[in-house]
C-alpha cells in the first residue's frame, strides 16, 4: 500500500461538504413540507395527511443518520490528519478507513432514503391517475 499523506484525508473535505450541503437541504425542504402538512392537518385532519407524515418522519429519522454519519466521517478525516501529523501512520490508516466506511453508511442511506422518496411520490402520481380516470 502507498504511505497515507495529509493530502488523502484532505481530498474528501469538499466532497464530504458537498454532500452534506445537499442533506442540509434536503433536511430543510422537509421542515417545510411538515410545517405546511401540520397547518393542513389542523384544519382537514385527513387520513391521507397522517400518511403523508408519516413517510415525512421515515425520511427525516434517515436524513439525520445520513448528516451524523458524513459528519463522523469528516471527524475522522480530521482524525486521520492529525494522526498523520504526529507520525502515528499506522493507526491513520485505519482511522481513515473507518471514515471511508461512515461515508459509505451515509451514502447507502441516501438511497434508502431516495428509494423512499420516489415510493411517495409514485403514490401521489397514482392518486392524480386515478382521479383524472374518474372524469
Amino acid at each position: 500500500m502507498e504511505e497515507l499523506t495529509l493530502t488523502t484525508p484532505a481530498l474528501l473535505f469538499s466532497a464530504i461538504s458537498l454532500i452534506m450541503l445537499a442533506y442540509t437541504n434536503r433536511f430543510l425542504a422537509y421542515a417545510s413540507v411538515i410545517r405546511n402538512l401540520h397547518a393542513i392537518y389542523l384544519e382537514r385532519k385527513e387520513a391521507s395527511l397522517l400518511r403523508q407524515i408519516t413517510n415525512l418522519k421515515k425520511r427525516l429519522n434517515l436524513t439525520k443518520y445520513m448528516q451524523i454519519f458524513g459528519i463522523s466521517s469528516l471527524l475522522f478525516c480530521v482524525v486521520t490528519m492529525f494522526l498523520i501529523y504526529v507520525h502515528f501512520n499506522t493507526f491513520a490508516i485505519w482511522v481513515f478507513g473507518f471514515a471511508l466506511i461512515l461515508l459509505i453508511i451515509s451514502l447507502a442511506l441516501l438511497i434508502k432514503e431516495i428509494q423512499i422518496s420516489t415510493q411517495a411520490l409514485q403514490h401521489h402520481i397514482a392518486d392524480i391517475e386515478e382521479h383524472l380516470e374518474k372524469k
